[in-house]
């Protein structure tokens, strides 16, 4: 018998991730606090996806909550995400023409027992030339206020993107070969 697996997230790209996956879930965003004191940013997201899978654990009882955080990361510091379209104007300008790192740690936690994973998956991002001109067209569009690195690959994001190395569903913000691996650890069939 397959547990109740919960998303501890809002995302629309995990949860369309998920439907795809064919596994029954339920949705129940955790709404926790999102900062910490680590400069490390894969540290930085292990610490989050588990917060966010334990804040949404409390309030399930023979679950699998599964938790995410995803960051981008350029010469080792995160980007973040926009608060203002000029915030958002001023981080592409920043990735333009260049790799980065986008990160996200992964947590599924079993109510039942107590059991839990924590990990990190990591996929290079090439972003293609953009003018300034270009940059503002796009954040015109309003995709990239509120998303990490100001930007969205399933969106009209996918035509700044040249190149990726790694998982592209980890760029859309849930690695889903690695997870389907926890899964098979903790015993969840995927179909």
């Amino acid at each position: 018998m397959t547990p109740n697996i919960v998303l501890a997230s809002a995302s629309e790209g995990r949860t369309q991730l998920m439907r795809m996956s064919d596994v029954p879930f339920l949705i129940d965003p955790s709404d926790c606090d999102e900062t910490t004191l680590v400069t490390s940013p894969e540290e930085h997201v292990r610490i989050l996806a588990l917060r966010k899978a334990r804040a949404v654990a409390c309030r399930h009882t023979d679950a699998v909550i599964v938790g995410a955080d995803t960051i981008v990361v350029l010469d080792g510091e995160i980007v973040g995400k926009p608060a203002s379209p000029a915030d958002a104007e001023s981080m592409l300008a920043r990735l333009t023409d260049r790799s980065h790192q986008l990160m996200t740690g992964l947590a599924i936690v079993e109510t039942s027992s107590g059991r839990h994973y924590v990990g990190v998956e990591t996929t290079e991002v090439h972003m293609r030339w953009l003018s300034p001109q270009q940059i503002r067209a796009y954040v015109a569009s309003g995709e990239p206020i509120g998303k990490s690195g100001s930007y969205e690959i399933q969106g009209l994001g996918a035509s700044i993107i040249d190149w990726i190395h790694g998982d592209y569903a980890n760029v859309i913000g849930l690695p889903m070969a690695h997870l389907a691996r926890v899964f098979q650890e903790f015993g969840i069939r995927i179909p």
